[in-house]
């Protein structure tokens, strides 16, 4: 007989430009990617393609850009950063917690946004940053 899968588990994504590989954890304590790049207290994933692909887009670095599929190993809350705060509810199902992900796969193919939205964004982004809005709550 052939296994079922389990349809309300849901799928997690990370989107960054470090390069792992399989078994590793992303783990609290590094420079975030996101902000002033302090260290970060948190580390984020989503179950959202599209709110992966915005993260692996904007993540600082030069390295290419990678969306992994990863397993809490803890806990899990919403993201104060889009939850209630700028997003209603949590419709990009965004989360964070200070227990590690583990890298259990990764996409190798998505579509990226167009040229003209990610300016947009990043334009956005800066124009945050210059009136001293900051993008991570910690």
């Amino acid at each position: 007989m052939e296994d079922i899968k389990d349809c309300s588990t849901p799928v997690y994504y990370h989107g960054t430009r470090a390069n792992l590989k399989m078994g590793d954890l992303i783990e609290p304590g590094f420079n975030s990617n996101y902000g002033q790049r302090k260290k970060a207290k948190y580390i984020y994933l989503i179950a959202t393609l599209e709110a992966a692909i915005w993260g692996a887009e904007l993540a600082f670095g030069e390295d290419r850009e990678r969306i992994y599929i990863v397993e809490p190993t803890g806990p899990i809350e919403d993201d104060p950063n889009l939850t209630d705060k700028k997003i209603p509810g949590n419709p990009t199902k965004s989360y964070r917690s200070s227990s590690p992900f583990k890298v259990i796969g990764e996409l190798h193919e998505w579509i990226s946004h167009a040229p003209e939205q990610l300016k947009m964004m990043k334009d956005n982004i800066a124009r945050l940053k210059e009136q001293g809005i900051e993008a991570i709550e910690d």
